[in-house]
């Protein structure tokens, strides 16, 4: 395929990125990596880096201060619970499975907080490289898209109530998109539930960013202050207690997502054959494995 084809595929792509869901987006990009090649490989990276961390402060503009601190109260001491143990059983699996550290962080911090959303948040703090990043991605989606189809039937075979599934399904899946999806399924009081509680889970991508700059920093090296991160809370106080108007609101966070899906396509550009190669199967292991745990967990405490 000559240069020129490879690019009118490439752009086609890119364009299409902005109207499909972020896991098709990540997709699209991973299958143009592993069949035709990226031809803006280091323009990719660059570009990614700075588009993700500008999605990211425009998805603060969808999110309000006082309905975020009183989602979920009931949750909160287990949400705690959970973020705290996924992160720590994750590095400590991660190191057992001899996974990428930054592979397996991403990983756990996806797992624990909000998926996607978590791992974009985290991984240009980390300064993880978009092999790390898409497999971490890839990984994270694959596991919503089973719960999404998985966790109703499952509840109701169970016979928990729309509070216990709301519960349930907002700290065992990873993405807000699929913890809604399976809460819809469901019943509007278990949307409710699960809504909310994910809501108080989204909060902790603030503590997580600041454990991660001194965790990852290296030696010699200043702390590197995540200024987007402080960007995406001055976001979402401004959209709390200025009278925006709904239709600027509405616009920015709509285009922070079509922002999320195109840098979800770049970083699964730069995706490659030798990288999965070298990985194997490991980063999948572990997700698998925290997913599995903190379900059963979940499930297991709900029903009590």
């Amino acid at each position: 395929m000559t240069l020129t084809l490879r690019r009118m595929c490439y752009w086609l792509c890119a364009v299409g990125s902005l109207w499909v869901s972020p896991a098709v987006a990540l997709f699209m990009g991973i299958a143009i990596a592993l069949t035709i090649g990226a031809p803006y490989g280091r323009a990719n990276k660059k570009v990614s880096k700075y588009l993700l961390q500008a999605a990211v402060v425009g998805l603060g503009f969808g999110m309000n201060l006082h309905a975020s601190l009183a989602a979920g109260k009931e949750g909160m001491l287990f949400t705690i619970v959970s973020v705290v143990g996924v992160m720590v059983l994750g590095v400590v699996l991660g190191r057992v499975l001899k996974v990428n550290p930054k592979n397996a962080y991403l990983i756990s911090s996806g797992t624990a907080i909000c998926g996607g959303s978590a791992i974009a948040a985290v991984a240009p703090i980390i300064d993880a490289d978009d092999n790390d990043t898409s497999l971490a991605l890839a990984t994270i989606f694959i596991l919503n898209a089973v719960a999404l189809f998985v966790f109703p039937p499952i509840g109701h075979a169970l016979g928990l109530t729309q509070q216990q599934f709301g519960t349930w399904a907002a700290i065992a899946i990873h993405d807000t998109s699929s913890v809604v999806g399976a809460g819809a399924a469901y019943g509007e009081e278990a949307l409710a539930v699960a809504t909310t509680i994910k809501l108080t889970r989204a909060l902790w991508i603030f503590p997580l960013a600041l454990v991660s700059v001194l965790v990852f920093r290296s030696k010699g090296k200043k702390v590197a202050i995540p200024w987007f991160i402080l960007l995406f809370i001055g976001a979402m106080i401004i959209n709390t207690y200025v009278p925006l108007p709904e239709w600027f609101t509405t616009s920015v966070v709509k285009i922070a997502r079509k922002a999320l899906c195109l840098t979800l396509f770049l970083i699964g550009c730069g995706l490659s054959v030798q990288s999965i190669r070298r990985v194997g199967a490991k980063p999948l292991i572990l997700g698998v494995l925290l997913w599995v745990v903190i379900s059963l967990t979940t499930l297991g405490v709900v029903m009590l």
